[in-house]
């Protein structure tokens, strides 16, 4: 273990909030539309994080499965469905990654449509933070500011300033006090069926899995090769990770979680660079978890979503300037990627950029023949 491989300073410190643009919504919704404890939901993501942080020394985030989550908080799911569907994707990837399958498809992911997928994802994240920020336009004015002027600076982080601003407007509106209740809160022991896992993964949980491969395993190892090339992680690994945490938590009250790109886009955005950015993001979550479980929803909802989508916005545009990279003929796949991942889903770009790829090869080959 190198020192250099964890750092615990204020830069770190903010990397570690740089995902929480697309933490806090999902969240929010977990905790107030389908009761999730949220000191079971906050420990197990601290827990994992600190674990995360440790194996690979790197900054790895974790995110809700987006598709479990909208449909869960969409449709009032109870909370041993929300577990069962964690249980149930939990089993699939580690399924692909023990057979060796996540490999074979790795493999046949060309770079443009990995490019695409990352550009798609960064599209959808800006124009979301745009929303958000749309709702108090000064607000979201000053954190751009504060992220051009701050973002690289050591001692005072643009992600922590933007942390600080938000609670200050929320002290200001005089809701920071009635807001927040000190109070000891243990996670919980949760159990679910082995029908509710079954009926999760046909109502959303299958079609999450076209989503996670693209962004939380082809399009994250992509990232962490382009931002540390002397620590690449595999696809495999990945999979694995995700399969192991995510059967597991469950029992404990946390929720269906992934890595992804756009979270790691957002860790190194504002500063992260090690694996202490896990290791302070988790501390932090098992504070909030156990300390302040009863007051974490209200805090959520108070804290001004301006400063929030802003954050999200600039990750968003980070994460989309890595297709500039892509050249030529590549950029047809690639274009195809974007355009099917942006106007249906994500699986059907990804599917379709990887025919146009393939189409691609055999014309040049034929060209060539």
């Amino acid at each position: 273990m190198r020192i250099k491989d964890f750092e615990f300073s204020l830069r770190e410190l903010a990397g570690s909030m740089g995902d929480f643009g697309t933490l806090f919504p999902l969240a929010v919704g977990y905790i107030a539309i389908c009761g999730m404890n949220p000191a079971g939901l906050l420990v197990m993501m601290g827990l994992t994080n600190i674990v995360t942080g440790i194996v690979y020394h790197l900054p790895m985030p974790l995110e809700p499965m987006k598709i479990l989550a909208v449909m869960a908080i969409a449709k009032k799911w109870p909370p041993s469905l929300v577990y069962a569907s964690a249980f149930g994707t939990g089993v699939v990837w580690l399924v692909l990654g023990l057979s060796g399958a996540i490999d074979r498809i790795a493999v046949l992911t060309p770079k443009p449509v990995t490019r695409g997928v990352q550009a798609a994802l960064g599209l959808l994240l800006a124009y979301q933070g745009l929303r958000m920020a749309s709702t108090g336009w000064g607000l979201a004015a000053t954190s751009v500011a504060i992220i051009i002027l701050f973002r690289q600076n050591r001692y005072a982080p643009a992600a922590i300033l933007l942390m600080a601003l938000g609670l200050l407007v929320v002290w200001a509106k005089g809701e920071l006090g009635p807001s927040v209740r000190l109070g000891f809160t243990p996670p919980p022991l949760t159990s679910f069926s082995p029908r509710q896992v079954w009926d999760a993964m046909v109502l959303a949980g299958f079609a999450q899995v076209p989503l996670t491969l693209t962004n939380a395993v082809i399009a994250a190892s992509a990232l962490i090769s382009r931002y540390f090339p002397g620590k690449p992680v595999s696809e495999r690994r990945l999979a694995l990770n995700m399969g192991v945490m995510n059967v597991v938590v469950p029992f404990f009250g946390g929720m269906p979680m992934c890595h992804g790109a756009g979270g790691l886009a957002g860790q190194y955005f504002f500063g992260a660079r090690t694996g202490g950015t896990n290791i302070i993001e988790g501390l932090i979550e098992i504070s909030l978890g156990l300390f302040l479980a009863g007051s974490i929803q209200q805090l959520f909802v108070v804290f001004p979503e301006s400063v929030i989508g802003t954050m999200m916005f600039m990750v968003g545009l980070e994460m989309s300037k890595f297709a500039a990279e892509v050249r030529g003929w590549d950029l047809l796949p690639m274009g195809i990627t974007i355009a099917l991942a942006l106007t249906t889903n994500m699986a059907l770009g990804f599917a379709a950029g990887i025919a146009a790829q393939q189409t691609l090869r055999r014309l040049e080959a034929r060209a060539r023949a």
